[in-house]
């Protein structure tokens, strides 16, 4: 069992990658900033580097949801790693970006839950700003999205009006500006989503017997790292597109301000220790910026599948993870 729900975790860090390549890759693209191939080697690159030095607090949050005993851990984490990966596909297909970390915290929850009922599930809270447990993740989950879109709206009308009197000699540095923000948003995503994959691994090498404790080794990080970045270099590519062209018409100034946006969200929830969504941080922001500009050119009924996408993740991911439940039992 140990070997399947470890290829199990890596399959949920690749798809992770396929399925969130358009958060750093889209919008450089779509307004012109980069060509496709220097996009997704600027996106590898800072995806490895984010997942390797910023720590492991996200994948500690993530290990710390389900609170069940240990010879039940392997088979509670197995359905819930197929739950999120089974819905992390079915919006890939459907080409909806769709939150890795909303999947994760339902589907260890369903799983713990449908495995020892609300006692083996630890619910957690805030300490501080720092999230524990399912409910200081959900908490974070809601804010960071939330927030993505009133401040990408703010921003845009302030870098609107600071350079309203500027020339079109403006252009190429905003464009350059864009690049560092698409390789910021990249570290960032590196940051948190590589640290869902390194805590799933990290809590099934406890429950197999291979560490005495909750500690992340060096080879994970480098795997859940390398994981998500050959997941971005495939490329969800419809999701891309979703992203970069059906919410709004984005150009080089609405892309540094969506990027920057929503790369300093994520860092900030990855220092400390939330599992956001780089996904639905990135999509409230393009919303924000269509909004703070030509608010009858966002495409409302795009924006609104993504919202319900939001919406539905949770307890959908977390029906599969108690259904899957089963079929782990049977198989230990």
């Amino acid at each position: 069992m140990f070997v399947v729900v470890m290829l199990l975790v890596a399959m949920f860090g690749l798809v992770n990658g396929i399925h969130d390549a358009g958060n750093a890759i889209a919008v450089p693209i779509v307004t012109g900033a980069l060509r496709t191939g220097p996009a997704v080697f600027v996106a590898a690159v800072f995806h490895m580097v984010g997942a390797l030095v910023m720590g492991t607090a996200v994948a500690a949050t993530v290990g710390g949801i389900a609170a069940v005993p240990a010879a039940q851990e392997l088979a509670v984490l197995g359905a819930a790693v197929l739950g999120a990966l089974v819905w992390n596909v079915v919006t890939l297909w459907r080409a909806l970006p769709c939150s890795s970390g909303h999947c994760l915290v339902g589907a260890l929850a369903g799983s713990a839950l449908a495995d020892g009922g609300v006692h083996a599930v630890h619910w957690g809270g805030l300490q501080g700003l720092r999230p524990e447990g399912v409910i200081g993740s959900l908490l974070w989950l809601v804010f960071s999205s939330a927030a993505a879109l009133p401040l990408a709206m703010l921003g845009i009308r302030l870098a609107r009006r600071t350079l309203r009197r500027a020339s079109r000699a403006i252009e190429s540095p905003i464009r350059r500006g864009e690049v560092v923000a698409s390789a910021g948003l990249a570290f960032a995503h590196g940051s948190n989503d590589a640290q869902k994959t390194m805590g799933l691994m990290t809590v099934a090498l406890v429950a197999g017997g291979h560490l005495s404790h909750f500690a992340v080794p060096f080879w994970v990080m480098l795997a859940s790292a390398v994981l998500l970045t050959v997941g971005t270099m495939i490329g969800g590519w419809r999701v891309v597109r979703t992203l970069g062209r059906r919410i709004y018409h984005l150009r080089s100034l609405d892309g540094l301000v969506t990027q920057s946006t929503a790369g300093l969200i994520v860092v900030g929830a990855s220092l400390l220790g939330a599992p956001v969504s780089t996904t639905d941080v990135v999509a409230p922001a393009i919303v924000g910026v269509g909004s703070g500009e030509r608010w009858r050119h966002v495409r409302w009924a795009v924006a609104g599948e993504i919202g319900l996408a939001w919406l539905v993740t949770l307890p959908v991911s977390g029906a599969l993870g108690a259904l899957f439940l089963p079929l782990w039992r049977w198989v230990g």
